[in-house]
């Protein structure tokens, strides 16, 4: 290369690198200013050095193995060398590296060195764990090695056998390569092909191998623990690891240590050749494939597969046992729930928990929050809303909470240039909230907070705020997307937009940050460097950015978490709440490990993915994880952006680990935590819905009946949607379910068995002074109550539903849509509340409007009504099971499915009068009707059922007209309900004769 080229390629390499680095030093300054802002200075440089330590220690250590054996090879080389072709051809390459040997030595082995530093920085976690972790106490089945040596140290020593796996492969390579160029090593010519030298070097890296091949058996039996079992699907070493397997692991460990010894001997004490040492590699791999596959396979094959469950029944129990243990469902409480009574009793209307249950779905009622309680179109609620529960009065109940923010995308064109984007629309205001179940003005729910003025409609709200927010402004919220430019000079000179006056809607009051979010920019250096981090120039140039500017980034709360704390997975659904009268974000923050032994691996984006995900809620990391822990409640404040983290599990190894890692005082301790915080504690939705999918298998503790997998649970799609494949997601509820005598604010979930619709159990998670509570509610394994998907199928398809349906959806720009289906364990049966909303218009940001209440109990297809609101449809639901008892004659609360006779004249009541003529022939119609309807239902073909109800239906009609022509024999009243025969439960249903 000429002079002139070489200059080139230096100038450019020089510019790439001057721009790369300037880069990264704006990026780690920038970064140091943000944690500066937080106080989490502490994080920023542990995380940092530790990389940093990481990168030099192992690229340095990988770069001179490499070197000093590329060096030692050249000074091994012969002085004199035969005369040969082969000679001749490599003398070109001798004469180019020989007199710059040292510099391309340094060049390679750098180059190799950076990106063996590059993938060691990317283990700072390990290593801090590594270095800060502890005991959990635990010891695992098998080694009897507590568990806290695979969460910790496990994962650092693989990675470090990898590490000294490649340096020596790299180093044979690079040292073969450089015997063969200067003659060490040849193909042609008379004598050895190899000298003394060479090969006493290439047969020590090559012993050196072995012995860390010995070293990698040795870890591989500690990793059978972690592995996947081949039957039933579990993790942990299973009947053939332990009895074959780790035997196995052992001789070949031992066999490599011989291996080792023979090449060194072979090749240069004795024999000094290479067939020996030949001969032991070609040993050590048929000894692999013949002691660690062969033997394993046979013993599979020959002794566990003739009787799989027997032998694998100790080793499954091990899984269960420590599945359940890493995820925190070890204490479950299980308690049988009969649900025996199928009609609604009389209790029902005046049940606390059937009449809390939550009719405002938060996912569809957004839009009605949007336009309800906003006055300009750039405001926004997100597309879910959250569940929270406060104390008005001496009332507790839950609450559908949002917070008023700004979103940038509603701007119009002219509000979305530089200046107004960062300086003026830099916040949102109010977090407003209306009782779960209450719903007023044609369908929109009741508000009690976050008024922007005094001029609410009567009757639609409260008068005053009941839920006082001393700080209603938000500056960092779900929707702060864009970087945002605070502060005057002046202080009479307001330009961020407050909130429209209230005397005059379309004038805007304005507003000047007070507080100590955000990083100050005053001066013309972080000017700058802010200018060239977000490419804009008018960080210098714009006379909105002052000496008494600060600037505010990274402002979602989630994003501000993971940064300051980086080792925890934060929980897909941050929820704000008015904590000492101030907005605060909460969020759940999760400690996880993947190397707890004989646990199940999880994934976590699959595990949490339902209906909302994405739709109001973050989807979580692609991690396999096979422990995991809500260890952490953090919150940001939504005025200043502070951060801080409460220490929820106090038990947890892992966040003791990482708190020692970080100086010791980075997590709040549990007994600091405000009690006005505690109160708006929930159980977090992504550890529910884990533990709730491994509840579905893990609820069974037998190792026998797990491996048959008969009792196995599934958890049922969203009802109104089934074949879109989408799970059902849980459900904040404000109630007293069975079994735990007080009312909670809880976690809902149902579950039905494996392949079928009916239910299978209720699983609910709550906090009991502070401490989670996981509890399930166990159904017999013959019940009929439905599950989720059969109760909107049963209620939708009813008769009369269907026709009041018809008319809420009887125009082309109405559409019905489904809110939450919440089942509820009350009065010895179960109750559903399905709310029912109409949008109208062909709008998508059109507000969707609660218009009715679909409700049922027992089989969820006997008794339902569509109801104006959640008291009428109680009410209705009990006078409809008062007629069933009555024409049953049965005085009892619950109905007995043995007693299948359909009358029931035992009692002292006479029974009925034969009916004639052609009374007599409508009530066999109506009789046979009712046969085709339960005959219908239980064969699950809707079409077919509902064209037995409208048959039922003409029946009734009929008998009715036959009985008043006879004189005013009453009819059933079936004007409610017309599909109340088809009960199938067994339980006696009124029918004309009875």
């Amino acid at each position: 290369m000429s002079r002139r080229g070489r200059v080139t390629v230096g100038v450019l390499v020089g510019v790439f690198l001057l721009f790369t680095l300037l880069g990264w030093g704006i990026d780690a300054y920038t970064d140091y200013l943000w944690f500066n802002e937080v106080d989490f200075v502490n994080v920023f440089s542990g995380v940092l050095l530790t990389r940093l330590l990481l990168f030099l220690v192992v690229g340095v250590v990988v770069a001179l193995v490499i070197a000093g054996n590329l060096y030692l090879a050249y000074r091994l080389r012969p002085m004199l060398r035969p005369h040969s072709a082969e000679q001749a051809t490599l003398e070109r390459y001798r004469m180019i590296i020989a007199p710059r040997l040292g510099t391309w030595i340094t060049v390679l082995t750098l180059i190799i060195g950076f990106f063996a530093g590059l993938s060691a920085q990317g283990r700072w976690k390990d290593w801090m764990l590594f270095r800060n972790g502890g005991s959990f106490g635990v010891q695992d089945p098998e080694h009897k090695v507590d568990v806290g040596w695979y969460v910790f140290e496990f994962p650092m020593l693989r990675y470090a056998l990898g590490v000294a796996f490649t340096a020596v492969v790299l180093s044979v390579l690079g040292a073969l390569a450089v015997h063969y160029i200067f003659g060490g090593v040849r193909l042609q010519g008379v004598g050895d092909r190899m000298t003394t030298a060479a090969r006493a070097h290439l047969t020590s890296l090559v012993a050196l191998f072995v012995l860390l091949k010995a070293v990698a058996y040795v870890l591989d039996r500690r990793a059978l623990l972690l592995e996947q079992h081949v039957s039933p699907g579990l993790y942990g070493a299973g009947y053939t690891d332990v009895n074959a397997l780790l035997p196995a692991k052992e001789i070949l460990a031992y066999i490599s240590i011989v291996v080792a010894i023979a090449i060194i001997v072979f090749s240069n004490a004795w024999m000094r050749n290479l067939v020996w040492p030949g001969v032991s590699l070609a040993l050590l791999a048929i000894s692999a494939v013949a002691i660690g596959g062969i033997y394993p396979l046979a013993v599979q094959n020959f002794s566990v597969k003739p009787s799989l469950s027997e032998k694998e029944a100790p080793y499954i129990q091990r899984s269960i046992d420590a599945t359940r243990a890493a995820f925190g469902i070890d204490n479950t409480e299980m308690a049988p729930y009969r649900a025996n009574n199928v009609v609604p009793p009389g209790g029902l209307a005046s049940d606390s928990s059937a009449q809390n249950a939550r009719l405002i779905d938060p996912q569809l009622v957004s839009q009605g929050f949007t336009q309800s309680q906003q006055s300009r179109g750039f405001y926004d609620f997100g597309k879910k809303l959250d569940v929270d529960r406060y104390t008005i009065g001496n009332d507790t109940a839950d609450y559908v909470v949002g917070a008023r923010e700004i979103n940038d995308d509603k701007l119009t064109p002219q509000q979305r240039n530089w200046l107004n984007r960062h300086t003026v629309y830099t916040h949102g205001y109010g977090l407003v909230a209306a009782p779960a179940n209450q719903v007023v003005c044609g369908g929109l729910p009741y508000f009690v907070s976050g008024f922007l003025g005094d001029d609410r409609p009567p009757g639609c709200s409260s008068a005053t705020e009941e839920i006082k927010v001393d700080q209603p402004r938000i500056y960092f919220g779900e929707q702060s997307s864009e970087y945002a430019i605070v502060g005057q000079e002046d202080d009479n000179r307001k330009v961020e937009f407050d909130r429209p006056q209230e005397e005059n809607n379309d004038a805007e009051e304005l507003y000047t940050y007070t507080g100590q979010g955000g990083v100050e920019i005053g001066s013309f250096f972080r000017r700058l460097v802010f200018a060239i981090k977000n490419t804009e120039s008018n960080f210098l140039l714009s006379d909105a950015v002052n000496s008494d500017s600060r600037l505010m980034y990274i402002r979602e709360p989630r994003d501000r978490v993971e940064k300051v704390a980086p080792f925890l997975t934060i929980d897909g659904d941050p929820y704000p709440a008015v904590v000492d009268g101030r907005i605060t974000w909460i969020l759940d923050g999760y400690t996880t490990s993947a190397s707890y032994p004989y646990a199940q691996k999880v994934n976590l984006a699959t595990e949490t993915q339902d209906e909302l995900t994405g739709q109001g809620t973050f989807a979580l990391a692609r991690d396999d994880v096979n422990y995991m822990r809500n260890s952490v409640k953090a919150t940001v404040d939504a005025y200043d952006g502070t951060v801080k983290l409460y220490e929820f599990d106090e038990n947890d190894p892992v966040l003791k680990a990482w708190n020692k890692a970080f100086g010791g005082d980075l997590i709040i301790p549990k007994a600091d935590t405000p009690a006005s915080l505690e109160a708006h504690f929930r159980y977090p939705q992504d550890l529910f819905k884990v533990q709730r999918n491994l509840l579905t298998r893990f609820h069974v503790t037998d190792p026998q009946a797990f491996f048959s997998g008969q009792d196995f649970w599934q958890v049922p799609n969203a009802p109104d949607a089934p074949s879109s494949n989408q799970k059902q997601p849980p459900f904040y509820l404000n109630v007293e379910l069975p079994e735990q005598g007080e009312t909670r604010f809880q976690l809902t979930a149902g579950v039905t068995p494996a392949n079928r619709e009916n239910l299978a159990a209720f699983i609910s998670g709550s906090y009991v002074d502070n401490k989670p509570v996981l509890e399930v509610l166990e159904l017999p394994d013959q019940t009929v109550i439905p599950g989720p998907v059969q109760v909107h199928q049963k209620m939708t398809n009813n008769a009369s539903v269907r026709q009041q349906l018809n008319l809420l959806s009887n125009n082309a720009q109405s559409q019905v849509l489904y809110g939450n289906l919440i089942s509820l364990p009350v009065e010895g049966g179960v109750l559903y509340v399905e709310p029912v909303y109409v949008k109208t218009g062909n709008q998508e940001n059109a507000a969707p409007l609660l218009q009715k209440v679909l409700m049922s109990y027992g089989d969820g297809g006997t008794y339902v009504v569509l109801a104006d609101n959640l008291k009428d449809g109680l009410d209705q639901l009990v006078t409809q099971g008062k007629r069933a008892q009555t024409g049953n004659n049965n005085t009892g609360g619950n109905n007995n499915t043995d007693n299948n006779s359909g009358n029931n004249n035992s009692g002292t009541n006479p029974p009925p009068p034969a009916l004639t003529g052609e009374l007599a022939t409508a009530a066999a119609a109506v009789d046979k009707a009712i046969a085709d309807v339960r005959s219908a239902q239980q064969s699950g073909d809707f079409a077919r059922y509902g064209q037995a109800l409208q048959a039922l239906e003409t029946a009734m009609n009929n008998f009715e007209t036959a009985s008043e022509a006879a004189g005013g024999t009453p009819a059933p009243d079936n004007s409610t309900n017309p599909s109340a025969p088809a009960n199938p439960s067994g339980n006696p249903s009124p029918t004309p004769s009875g």
